[in-house]
C-alpha cells in the first residue's frame, strides 16, 4: 500500500506539473541514486528511455510506472540536472531467511515450496502484501483440513544491507471433530443408511485408528460423491445435492454437517446399443460383457463396470489407449433411459522394451523371467497386470510400479517400465529368540533368498533352544527349467523335547535329506513333489506316558522311513509377504511309503482368502483340517505324528500345544484329527501411514483336535478373540497376540498373552 501511494503521489505530482513544465531536453546521461544490493545494469534494462533520447516532464509518469512494475522499488523519484536524468530509488527488502515454526499437519519442505511458487523465498525481494496473502492461503489450508483453531502470525525481523528475516509461526490447533450429520431431503433411504455410507462420521470405537470423526473438506467432498454414486447406482438420475453447510461451535472443536438433497424418482433401462469401431475383436464378444438388460434399473455401477470390461478386452488385444463412452437418452415423461455405448478403440499398440529400474542386486533376467507380457508382442493389461502380481510375489522385493510411456515420434508403440524396491534378501544372524512354544533359542543362519542375485534360495541353519536343535542345509532353485520347474534339496537333523513344546514328555530325534521338484501347472496351480529319506528314534525318560512306552515296546523305537511329500496348491494372491487380496488353497500330503518301519499317511487341506473391504481394511478367512492314518502293518497313526493345536499358530489364547485329548497322566498326547479356523480383520497400524513390514489384525479363531473323526463333537471346540501383530523386524519376525478364550474347559490351559521373537512365522 505504500508502495502504490508513492507511485500515485508521483504520478500525481508530475500530472500537475506538466502543464507548466513540459519543456523538452535532450537525455545526455542517466544517473542512479540509492541502489544498495541492485546494480545500475538492472535499472537501464527497465528503463524506457536511453542516452540520446529527447524527453519532457511530461514522460516522467510512464518512467516512473515502468521502474514500478519491476516490483523492486518501494519509492521512485525523477530529476533534471541540466541534461542529466536523476533517478532516485528505495530499494524493497530482500529475504534472507524464511523459518516456519510450530506445523505438523503440513510438512515445512511442503510449505517452503509452495512460498517459492508465490515468491516468497530466500532472495527474493519482499512484499508485505505478498506475506499478507500467504497467511490467509494457509489458513484456508488449514480450515479444509479441519483445523479451525489454527493460528498464524508473521514476523519480520530487518537486517543489515537492506535485508529482512521472516518468521511464520504456526499454532495449528486440534482438528474439529464431527458431532452430527445431518441429511435432509431423502425419502427413499433412511438417513442412517446414508450416513452409514460415509467416510465421515460421529466418534465411534475405530475412529483413534480410522480418524472418521475429523472434519476435513476434501472428506466431505468425496462422501457427496459417494452419495452420488449411490443414487445413480439406484437409477437416480436426477439426484442432486444442493448445499452442504457446515457450522462450528464458538470454541472451533466441534462441526456440525449439513447435507441437502433432491432424490427426484428413479429411472429404468428401456434399450441398449453398441457402435462404434471393435477392432480384432467381435460385435458380440463385446456384448457379452454388457451386464444390463432392458427393464433393469438404471446403474451407473453397471455401466462403468461394463465400460471397463470392454476395455479391458480391447486392452488384451494391444488397444492400449481404447476410448469407450456411454451416451444416455432420458425420457424425462416415462423415466426410461436409452444406453449407447460408443467404442474407439484407437490404434492397435506393441511393445517394443520392458526395462526395470531399482534392481541393484537382482538381475534382470531373473525378473525378466517372471513376464507374461512379451517384448515386440501386441500390448495386454492382463498380461501386464499378471507380470506385476508375479514380481509382487517374490519375497525379496518390497514393491512394484509399472509404466508405460508411448515411444517418442510414434502412436502405436510403448516401452514398460518397471521400478522395484528390493527387500533385504539375506542374512547373516547370530543372535538370540524366544517363543513361549519352543522357550530360549540360541541361533546361527545363513539365509539367502536371492543368492547372488539369481532368485536361487539358501540356508544353513543351526538353531539350539530349550525345545528343540535343528539343523540343516536348503538350496533350491525356482527356475531349474525354463518353464519354471524347480529343483532343490535338504539336509536335516532334530532334536525336540516334546515335553519342552508342552506335550508328552519324549525326545524325537530325526535325520535325513529329501529332494524337492516343483512343477507349474498354469498360472496359478503348482504341483511339488519330495521324495527323501529320514532315520527316526525316540527316547524316553522316566516321566515318559504309560502309553508311549507300552507302543515303543510292541513296535520299537527306532524307524528308518521312504517318505514322500506331495502337495498340489493354487495361489492368486497378490503378494506372498501381507498379502491384501485373493486366496490360497493347498492339499497336502505326508507318505510314508511301503517299506518303511512304519507305514503311515497323513493330509491336510490348508486355505486362507484375502478380502478388500476398504482401502484400509482387508478381511480374511480361512482354516485347516487334518487327518493321519496308518497302513499296511501300521495300527493307526504313530503318536510321534500326532496333529496337536494351540496357540500362536492355531487357536490363540491357549497354551501351544495344548488342545484335544491327553495320556492317562494329564499330558497332551495330540490326535490324528485336526480342524482349526480363523477369521480377521486387518486394520491399519496406529501411528503409522503405511508399513510393508507390519500387519494388525483383530481375530476370532475355533478348533481342536481329536483322537479320530469319530471323536470329532462340535461342542468340544473351542473358541478365542483378540488382537494380534506381526513385525518383520530387522532382528527377526516378533509375533505378538492378546486374546480372550470364550469357552475354556475345566483342564485347558489358557495364555492371553503370547509371543514369539526370532522364531520362523509362515
Amino acid at each position: 500500500m505504500k508502495s502504490y501511494r508513492h507511485l500515485m503521489l508521483s504520478l500525481g505530482l508530475w500530472g500537475a506539473l506538466s502543464g507548466a513544465q513540459a519543456a523538452e531536453f535532450v537525455v545526455q546521461d542517466i544517473q542512479v541514486d540509492g541502489l544498495q544490493r541492485l546494480s545500475a545494469g538492472t535499472v537501464f534494462n527497465y528503463l524506457p528511455v536511453q542516452a540520446g533520447a529527447t524527453i519532457s516532464e511530461k514522460d516522467y509518469p510512464e518512467i516512473i510506472r515502468a521502474l514500478f512494475k519491476t516490483g523492486f522499488f518501494t519509492d521512485v523519484n525523477l530529476e533534471r540536472n541540466g541534461n542529466v536524468l536523476v533517478v532516485t530509488v528505495t530499494e524493497r527488502p530482500a529475504i534472507s531467511e524464511v523459518r516456519i515454526e510450530g506445523n505438523q499437519e503440513i510438512s515445512t519442505d511442503d510449505l517452503k515450496k509452495a512460498l517459492t511458487q508465490v515468491g516468497l523465498a530466500e532472495g527474493r525481494v519482499f512484499d508485505r502484501s505478498l506475506l499478507d496473502k500467504v497467511e490467509q492461503e494457509l489458513l484456508q489450508q488449514y480450515y479444509s483440513r479441519g483445523r479451525y483453531a489454527v493460528q498464524i502470525k508473521s514476523q519480520v525481523r530487518p537486517l543489515e544491507r537492506n535485508r529482512v528475516a521472516i518468521t511464520i509461526d504456526i499454532s495449528e490447533g486440534a482438528v474439529a471433530n464431527i458431532r452430527q450429520i445431518n441429511i435432509v431431503g431423502n425419502k427413499a433411504f433412511t438417513e442412517k443408511e446414508l450416513v452409514g455410507l460415509l467416510q465421515s462420521s460421529t466418534p465411534g470405537w475405530f475412529s483413534f485408528f480410522t480418524k472418521d470423526d475429523q472434519y476435513a473438506k476434501q472428506k466431505l467432498a468425496a462422501d457427496i460423491e459417494t452419495l452420488r454414486s449411490f443414487y445413480l447406482d439406484r437409477g437416480y438420475l436426477k439426484f442432486n445435492v444442493e448445499s452442504t453447510p457446515v457450522s462450528i461451535t464458538p470454541d472451533k472443536k466441534d462441526v456440525y454437517i449439513t447435507i441437502n438433497v433432491i432424490e427426484g424418482e428413479p429411472f429404468t433401462i428401456e434399450n441398449i446399443q453398441l457402435t462404434g469401431d471393435f477392432g480384432v475383436v467381435t460385435e458380440t464378444e463385446l456384448r457379452q460383457l454388457i451386464d444390463i438388460k432392458p427393464g433393469e434399473t438404471f446403474s451407473r455401477a453397471k455401466i462403468t463396470e461394463a465400460t471397463k470390461k470392454i476395455g479391458e478386452r480391447l486392452g488384451q488385444e494391444g488397444y492400449a489407449f481404447a476410448n469407450i463412452n456411454t451416451v444416455p437418452q432420458i425420457n424425462d415423461e416415462n423415466r426410461k433411459v436409452d444406453l449407447t455405448f460408443v467404442v474407439d478403440p484407437g490404434r492397435r499398440v506393441y511393445v517394443r522394451r520392458i526395462n526395470f529400474q531399482g534392481n541393484t542386486k537382482t538381475q534382470d533376467e531373473v525378473l525378466r523371467r517372471e513376464m507374461r507380457q512379451a517384448e515386440g508382442g501386441w500390448y495386454s493389461t492382463k498380461d501386464l497386470d499378471r507380470s506385476k502380481t508375479r514380481l509382487q510375489r517374490l519375497d525379496y522385493l518390497e514393491s512394484v510400479n509399472v509404466e508405460t510411456p508411448a515411444v517418442p515420434g510414434t502412436n502405436d508403440q510403448v516401452d514398460v517400465n518397471y521400478t522395484v524396491v528390493e527387500r533385504p534378501s539375506g542374512s547373516l544372524m547370530f543372535g538370540v529368540g524366544y517363543g513361549q512354544d519352543s522357550g530360549v533359542l540360541l541361533n546361527a543362519s545363513v539365509t539367502q533368498n536371492n543368492f547372488l542375485g539369481t532368485g536361487n534360495q539358501m540356508s544353513l541353519v543351526l538353531n539350539n533352544s530349550t525345545a528343540s536343535d535343528n539343523y540343516s542345509l536348503y538350496f533350491n532353485n525356482p527356475y531349474y527349467t525354463m518353464d519354471g520347474v524347480s529343483l532343490g534339496f535338504r539336509l536335516y537333523y532334530q532334536n525336540i523335547d516334546s515335553a519342552e513344546l508342552n506335550s508328552a514328555n519324549f525326545v524325537r530325534n530325526a535325520a535325513g535329506f529329501q529332494v524337492n521338484l516343483g512343477f507349474p501347472l498354469n498360472e496359478f496351480d503348482t504341483l511339488r513333489l519330495s521324495p527323501g529319506y529320514q532315520h527316526l528314534w525316540i527316547d524316553t525318560t522316566t516321566s515318559t506316558p504309560f502309553e508311549i512306552v507300552d507302543y515303543l515296546e510292541e513296535n520299537g523305537d527306532t524307524y528308518d522311513q521312504i517318505t514322500l511329500d506331495a502337495s498340489w496348491a493354487r495361489d492368486s494372491r497378490n503378494r506372498t509377504i501381507f498379502p491384501t487380496e485373493g486366496s490360497l488353497n493347498q492339499i497336502v500330503g505326508q507318505f510314508a511309503l511301503p517299506g518303511s518301519t512304519a507305514e503311515l499317511y497323513k493330509l491336510t487341506y490348508r486355505t486362507i482368502n484375502y478380502y478388500p473391504l476398504a482401502r484400509w481394511l482387508t478381511w480374511s478367512v480361512g482354516g485347516e483340517v487334518g487327518y493321519g492314518d496308518g497302513y499296511g502293518g501300521t495300527d493307526g497313526l504313530p503318536f510321534f505324528e500326532n496333529f496337536y493345536a494351540g496357540g500362536l499358530r492355531s487357536v490363540r489364547g491357549y497354551k501351544a500345544n495344548t488342545l484335544g485329548p491327553r495320556y492317562s497322566n494329564d499330558e497332551p498326547s495330540g490326535g490324528a484329527f485336526k480342524t482349526i479356523a480363523s477369521t480377521q480383520f486387518i486394520l491399519p497400524m496406529p501411528f503409522m501411514d503405511k508399513s510393508e513390514n507390519v500387519r494388525v489384525a483383530a481375530f476370532f479363531d475355533v478348533g481342536n483336535v481329536f483322537a479320530t473323526p469319530s471323536d470329532f463333537e462340535a461342542n468340544e471346540l473351542r473358541y478365542s478373540v483378540g488382537l494380534s501383530g506381526l513385525w518383520l523386524s530387522p532382528l527377526g519376525p516378533i509375533v505378538l497376540s492378546v486374546a480372550a478364550p470364550l469357552n475354556d474347559q475345566s483342564g485347558d490351559e489358557t495364555e492371553v498373552f503370547q509371543f514369539s521373537f526370532g522364531v520362523p512365522f509362515n
